[in-house]
């Protein structure tokens, strides 16, 4: 496996053009960290012969495949939230796969395309963590228990706007309607301890530290910071909460891949999609991140299956994704990142 490492600029990804590769192999550009696909590639390539190439970046590539057109190398896209994904549906990047009956079967319909235009490969869940030593167990249960006025001054998040914010925001729209989940929004905004900053790790270290008692992130930030002996501390003044466990289900999102309408090497993109999406793939994908597998049939291992069943949210991914503009709004009319 070959991982060719792209700056995160736009402009520095312009620069570095991707040479022709042969048919034995898949081009992949990638948001997901090459770490985290180096094995699951390396088990790839040893179970077909197939070689991978991966283009990594934070940010750009769905400027880049519109750029390159049909010219484009890359035959499939790893991203790590439904925001992203569906960016590249709206830009018309991708191409469906509709009859494929390994990716039907392994992947549920909620979390796929409608139209087979990308399939999750792993989820996590948008937790909320809470202090050990100033929350009671049991205190908050519900996202909608985050507007209660009893949290004033208590909660700590990163921007509204951030991807991971929006897609539970567009959750919460699917369930209660704009008006309800804008009064929503705006009693959370009303209980931060401070503009919302950071990124979910900081969350937790803000909890640690008495800045705020409960906070809002992603699971496997938790699972990363205890196995980071400069982080484990702070991620152990934590408990996970997982929302809405008794009722309509945690939202989850994903990390996801798709076909490129290009595909130069469009059959062994497929077997790649097919075979991330197996047991064997899935088991690997989600143990490295401290991720859920998207395969229902596989389940989690180590310190995830510790932490309990997750009840994820059945909602489909695509209708949180159909209102994405709308929870940006909605971040925008209550002033959210504001002072």
């Amino acid at each position: 496996m070959r991982l060719k490492l792209a700056a995160t600029a736009a402009i520095a990804l312009t620069a570095m053009p991707m040479a022709a590769f042969a048919d034995g192999e898949v081009n992949i550009y990638s948001y997901r960290q090459a770490y985290l696909l180096e094995p699951l590639l390396n088990a790839f390539e040893k179970e077909t012969g197939i070689e991978s190439n991966v283009v990594f970046a934070k940010q750009g590539l769905a400027e880049r495949l519109d750029r390159e057109g049909r010219n484009s190398p890359a035959d499939v896209v790893m991203t790590v939230d439904i925001s992203r994904i569906d960016e590249l549906v709206e830009r018309n990047l991708l191409q469906g796969i509709t009859d494929n009956e390994i990716l039907n079967k392994n992947i549920p319909e909620n979390l796929r395309h409608p139209d087979g235009q990308w399939f999750a490969l792993t989820t996590r869940g948008r937790l909320i963590y809470t202090s050990k030593d100033r929350v009671e167990e049991g205190a908050i249960t519900t996202y909608e228990d985050l507007a209660d006025s009893k949290w004033d001054n208590r909660i700590c998040t990163r921007s509204g706007k951030h991807p991971y914010n929006i897609a539970l925001i567009s959750s919460m729209i699917a369930h209660h309607g704009e008006a309800d989940t804008e009064t929503w929004l705006a009693g959370v905004k009303d209980n931060l301890a401070r503009k919302p900053q950071g990124g979910d790790r900081d969350q937790i270290k803000a909890i640690a530290a008495g800045v705020c008692d409960v906070a809002i992130g992603n699971s496997y930030y938790y699972g990363n910071m205890l196995q980071d002996e400069n982080e484990r501390e702070a991620a152990e003044a934590v408990r996970l909460v997982f929302p809405n466990a008794d009722g309509r289900g945690t939202h989850i999102n994903i990390s996801s891949i798709a076909l490129t309408k290009s595909a130069p090497n469009k059959d062994n993109a497929i077997k790649l999609m097919e075979f991330l999406s197996s047991a064997e793939a899935q088991r690997i994908y989600a143990e490295a991140n401290a991720e859920y597998p998207a395969n229902p049939n596989v389940k989690p291992v180590g310190m995830v299956a510790e932490w309990g069943e997750i009840n994820p949210d059945s909602i489909s991914l695509q209708e949180i994704a159909d209102n994405r503009n709308a929870a940006v709004k909605l971040v925008d009319r209550v002033d959210f990142d504001g002072e």
